[in-house]
């Protein structure tokens, strides 16, 4: 583990390479068995592409980030998309 954790920067301070690497080190602990196959996985993040709720790699509506609920197997849309 990196020890880096989510500082709930504002927009000014944001770094899309320390948010992209945390988010990669956060899927990369899901244990495989626990994880959303491949296809699975891009079709996920396709339907959340789709919704008007998707900000900055982020969900309006439940505040996750959704990559990484998109990578868990168990990880669900709140609006029931997948």
């Amino acid at each position: 583990m990196s020890g880096r954790r989510c500082t709930r920067c504002l927009l000014r301070q944001y770094d899309p390479q320390a948010y992209r690497e945390t988010l990669q080190e956060h899927i990369d602990r899901i244990p495989p068995r626990d994880r959303a196959d491949p296809a699975g996985y891009a079709a996920r993040l396709e339907t959340c592409q789709a919704c008007d709720r998707l900000t900055r790699g982020a969900c309006l509506a439940c505040g996750c980030y959704v990559e990484l609920r998109a990578a868990s197997r168990r990880g669900r849309c709140p609006y029931g998309k997948w």
